[in-house]
């Protein structure tokens, strides 16, 4: 099995540009139908140096999912990513996969 973590960030410039509706929204449309076994959802603060140097701090949102390791389930987490980035004009969005060991 394999933990897999996904991270987005809500600033769009210097608003918060997406809201509790709007995620909710695209966690129905984009993770739910390709993670339908389940998932995680947990409230974050998140913080990052941009490209200027500047540290950046936005409220984010940590989406946790562990599932049986196949090639399309990695694709399904990029392909999230690329809509996030697309609907919600966001530079990254940072996914990180590891193996683990997990009882149902």
């Amino acid at each position: 099995m394999v933990s897999a973590e996904i991270l987005f960030g809500r600033k769009i410039g210097d608003q918060i540009g997406v809201s509790e509706a709007a995620f909710a929204r695209f966690t129905a449309s984009e993770i739910t139908p390709r993670f339908p076994d389940g998932l995680t959802i947990i409230d974050a603060r998140g913080q990052y140096r941009d490209n200027r140097g500047r540290l950046i701090r936005e409220p984010s949102k940590v989406v946790l999912m562990t599932f049986r390791d196949d090639p399309q389930k990695r694709a399904a987490l990029a392909a999230i990513a690329d809509a996030y980035k697309a609907r919600f004009k966001q530079q990254s969005v940072l996914t990180t996969v590891r193996n683990t060991c997990a009882t149902f």
